[in-house]
């Protein structure tokens, strides 16, 4: 996840290189933030697994939408322990809670394809379920859309999909 301001990739190298050399391993403010998360999650353990994903690469925050979220066996690194999780009741919640100037992406089929998307500085990317995806008044809500390419199925595993979009 690199910010689409234009910042020489030296100089963003560099900056996480410094971010490694804190002991908090937190990234200047500079380079933004994002959070991630889902909205009435099908299989929680697959949300343990996109929350073990998300701490690794680099996640402000998660979140999930209308369903609480039971500490998972695969999320080995127990990443709510180590970056805020928020438990948000419906998508009116949602939608108060979101930091201001956090542009709102859904991932979702339909949208522009991932390699062609800029990810914005402060972003909050929004996944649904694995059946029902993400709702169509929530997708009309949202800044951006980004889709993933496939070769044979159109429908990722939400953790999979999450993984692959924050990479």
């Amino acid at each position: 996840h690199r910010p689409a301001d234009g910042m020489p990739e030296r100089t963003y190298d560099s900056m996480i290189a410094y971010a490694k050399a804190q002991p908090t391993g937190k990234l200047p403010p500079s380079l933004g933030y994002f959070g991630v998360g889902v909205m009435g999650a099908k299989t929680q353990a697959n949300v343990g697994t996109l929350w073990r994903s998300a701490y690794q690469l680099g996640a402000s925050f998660l979140f999930t939408i209308g369903q609480r979220y039971r500490a998972q066996s695969t999320d080995t690194v127990k990443a709510p322990t180590r970056i805020p999780l928020f438990e948000l009741d419906d998508w009116t919640a949602f939608a108060k809670f979101a930091p201001k100037g956090a542009q709102w992406v859904a991932v979702e089929m339909g949208g522009i394809p991932l390699d062609e998307f800029e990810h914005p500085k402060d972003c909050i990317y929004i996944l649904g379920s694995e059946d029902n995806g993400v709702p169509n008044s929530v997708v009309r809500s949202c800044h951006h859309v980004v889709s993933l390419d496939s070769e044979r199925y159109a429908s990722y595993n939400v953790a999979v999909a999450a993984s692959i979009v924050m990479y």
